[in-house]
C-alpha cells in the first residue's frame, strides 16, 4: 500500500525527479516521458468512463485496465539495473493475453469493417478513440525510452500495442457494436 502524507516535497522544482528506484532524473528523460504518456493514458480512460453510462461491460474493462496502468507506470519507473531490492512490479504475458481474448470477445459481434473509422459516433466512443491515439504515444514513447538505452520491457510494450487495439474494438463497441461508426470517406470533401 502507498502512502503519501505529503503532495509536495519541492524535490522536483529544479527539473528533476526520482524513478521507483530512487535515482535522480531529468523531467524529460525519456522513461519518465514513457510513464507521463501513460499518466496520461489512464486520465482519458477516466474521462471516457463518464460516458459508459448502462455499459456497465465496457466500465468495468476500463476499471481494470485503469489499475493495470499504473502498474505498467511502475514497471517503466522501474529500471532493471541495478536490480531493485524489493519485488518489482511488472506487467506480465498473461495480462497481454487477457486484452487479446477481450479483443476477440468483443470483435464477436462487429460486423467486419468495410472503411476506416473516424472518432466519433457516440461520447464513449470518442473518448476511447482519443485514449487509443494517446495509447500509441505511450507506446512510442517506450520504444523511444529503450531506444535511448533503457531497459524497457518487451511485454510493457506488448502490452501497449495490444491495449490500442483493444479500445478501438471498444471504441466500435460503444457504437452500437459499430452501427453508428463514423466512416472514412476518401476524397468525399474535394
Amino acid at each position: 500500500m502507498v502512502v503519501l502524507n505529503r503532495i509536495y516535497t519541492r524535490t522536483g522544482d529544479g527539473g528533476e525527479t526520482r524513478l521507483a528506484s530512487g535515482a535522480p532524473v531529468s523531467k524529460t528523460d525519456a522513461r519518465v516521458e514513457a510513464y507521463g504518456s501513460v499518466d496520461e493514458l489512464n486520465a482519458v480512460i477516466g474521462l471516457a468512463r463518464l460516458h459508459a453510462g448502462q455499459n456497465d461491460r465496457i466500465d468495468a474493462l476500463l476499471g481494470r485496465i485503469q489499475n493495470e496502468l499504473f502498474d505498467l507506470g511502475a514497471d517503466l519507473a522501474t529500471p532493471h539495473e541495478p536490480p531493485p531490492k524489493w519485488e518489482a512490479l511488472r506487467i506480465l504475458d498473461s495480462q497481454v493475453e487477457r486484452l487479446e481474448a477481450e479483443i476477440d470477445a468483443m470483435n464477436e459481434s462487429l460486423k467486419p469493417l468495410d472503411s476506416f473509422i473516424l472518432p466519433g459516433g457516440s461520447a464513449l466512443s470518442a473518448h476511447l478513440h482519443l485514449a487509443r491515439t494517446v495509447c500509441r504515444r505511450a507506446e512510442r514513447d517506450a520504444i523511444r525510452a529503450r531506444e535511448a538505452g533503457r531497459e524497457i520491457s518487451p511485454v510493457a510494450v506488448r502490452y501497449l500495442n495490444r491495449l490500442s487495439d483493444h479500445l478501438f474494438v471498444a471504441a466500435r463497441r460503444a457504437n452500437a457494436n459499430g452501427a453508428d461508426d463514423v466512416k472514412w470517406a476518401p476524397g468525399a470533401t474535394r
